[in-house]
């Protein structure tokens, strides 16, 4: 598989990590290494048009000097090579994607199978899921559809949502404040560009009601699960359900044991979570801590994608919890691995809005 890609990251170790685990087959770096030989070894070219020190490579699939300095999603996918996917790779705190301009069709340009090769982080381009944009359905301006790492299909994703919102803005050669509609399997969703670049979502009402989650536990609070029991292998934790459009169980802790999160197995024990007789459509998973009454640090295991840097959902279903079981108020401070993220339920509406990053990591083509 090749790869054609302009790359706009900054040149530190962690870019560098982070290239060597993105980029496909053709490109490999080596143990680390001085800059000179990483350029020689991917045949790098000295440029640097950006504002801050960045760098270009020319690949299997390579793009004139021009096309290079020019990059961006609506340049570069401007392109139309047949048997090729041209697609942007970003990031919201680490929770990463492909997204690909689907604005002429209402079928997704892959299939989920297709999808999990391309999210391999060894063997494919690597990422979390993949998303399309697509045209509006019943009104809206667009379409977002996603396909996991797995090859499932979620009903939405808050980080995603965010990605796919600068990636329009890029694609329509928005400035400024911008905001628009967007159908998903979660309902409406409406995302806003700030002036700053970060992005406001409206993620609308969270779902209480058990049996809409959904989950199998009984409700012990007006038909919603609030700090209920469940046995995971002899363990009861204490978990609140919660559907932002999407499954979440989010738990605090055991027993009267708050949870100190950065000493929880993930890959042990957020499987069992998912997969749990209690939640028939699966199920994401948070694990909290408590720092403040306005700051909480958690650590996700999604449905379909494993442990990831950040969950959009997940932190909004956090908040509501965390607002249920009286630990927190409704504007909070949400720490991920991947970084930050504002989150508010709004008392007078009842939506939830969630504020946070997206950022291009690199733009590149696959052969289909």
């Amino acid at each position: 598989m090749a790869i054609t890609a302009a790359i706009t990251l900054p040149l530190t170790a962690s870019s560098r990590r982070s290239l060597s685990s993105s980029l496909i087959a053709p490109f490999r770096f080596s143990s680390p290494s001085p800059l000179s030989l990483q350029r020689r070894a991917l045949q790098i070219p000295s440029c640097s048009p950006f504002r801050r020190p960045t760098f270009c490579i020319s690949a299997a699939l390579s793009m004139s000097s021009e096309t290079t300095e020019k990059a961006s999603p609506a340049s570069f996918l401007d392109h139309k090579e047949s048997g090729y996917l041209h697609f942007v790779k970003y990031h919201g705190l680490g929770n990463d994607f492909i997204l690909v301009d689907n604005r002429d069709s209402t079928e997704p340009k892959i299939t989920p199978e297709q999808a999990v090769k391309l999210c391999d982080r060894n063997f494919g381009i690597g990422a979390d899921g993949v998303i399309f944009a697509m045209p509006g359905t019943n009104g809206t301006d667009y379409t977002m559809r996603i396909f996991n790492s797995d090859g499932s299909e979620p009903e939405m994703c808050g980080n995603g949502i965010r990605c796919f919102a600068k990636f329009i803005g890029e694609l329509e050669n928005l400035d400024g404040k911008q905001s628009f509609t967007i159908h998903t399997g979660a309902g409406l969703i409406v995302p806003e560009i700030q002036e700053n670049g970060q992005v406001k979502v409206d993620m609308g009402e969270p779902v209480l009601k058990a049996s809409d989650v959904p989950t199998k536990l009984p409700a012990n609070r007006d038909q919603s699960v609030v700090k209920g029991g469940l046995d995971v292998d002899g363990t009861t934790w204490n978990v609140t359900c919660v559907s932002m459009g999407n499954p979440h169980c989010v738990t605090f802790g055991t027993g009267s044991k708050d949870l100190l999160v950065d000493e929880i197995n993930l890959a042990e024990i957020g499987p069992k979570f998912e997969n749990h007789i209690m939640f028939p459509a699966r199920t994401n998973t948070e694990f909290v801590q408590v720092l403040s009454s306005s700051h909480l640090k958690m650590r996700v295991w999604e449905r379909g994608a494993g442990a990831t840097l950040a969950c959009g959902t997940g932190a909004c279903a956090v908040v509501v919890a965390a607002v249920l079981e009286g630990r927190a108020g409704r504007s909070c401070t949400v720490d991920l691995p991947g970084g930050p993220l504002e989150i508010e339920w709004n008392k007078d509406d009842n939506h939830v809005y969630m504020t946070g990053p997206a950022e291009v990591v690199f733009y590149g083509s696959v052969p289909l």
